[in-house]
């Protein structure tokens, strides 16, 4: 990872680039067809509605990553993290450390935020992802495929 990497926020004008995203990441898990959200909705959810947000990691000044999240609160604890929905890499920057890098980024916004967790959701067929969340310390629930990344694991990562 020689290149600059930078993160932001994304803004109103992003919507378009967002659902390619989305499009791509719905490619890539063989679902295409159900991407069914339009550009208006995207747009009414997360930013007149403020429901969800969108972090893009950039490699010299080009979109390479985006993650699509929200915070969540989990009740037996009484604290809150993030739920994240979307996470995708472009194949060109694939197995270069950028996923790893963006998770980092959303490990220290959890934290800044006073979170304790990152959860999430993964196809049971997706082996690669499977693999890599495990070595960043996420850890599949008993129940579900749903990964956590806290406590040591959510620090250790957000410190780099």
């Amino acid at each position: 990872m020689t290149e600059n990497i930078t993160f932001r926020y994304a803004q109103r004008e992003d919507v378009p680039l967002i659902m390619e995203f989305v499009k791509a990441l719905a490619a890539y898990e063989k679902m295409p067809k159900a991407v069914c959200a339009l550009e208006e909705q995207m747009e009414e959810w997360l930013f007149d509605k403020e429901r969800a947000e969108v972090l893009f990691l950039e490699v010299s000044g080009k979109e390479a990553g985006f993650a699509l999240f929200f915070e969540s609160f989990a009740s037996y604890p009484g604290r809150g993290g993030i739920y994240l929905d979307d996470l995708y890499i472009k194949p060109e920057y694939r197995g270069k450390g950028y996923g790893k890098a963006l998770f980092r980024k959303l490990a220290q916004i959890t934290r800044e935020r006073g979170g304790m967790r990152i959860e999430w959701l993964c196809l049971k067929n997706n082996l690669p992802s499977i693999g890599f969340y495990e070595s960043l310390g996420g850890k599949q629930m008993e129940m579900s495929t749903t990964f956590r990344l806290e406590n040591e694991a959510l620090e250790k990562l957000a410190e780099g």
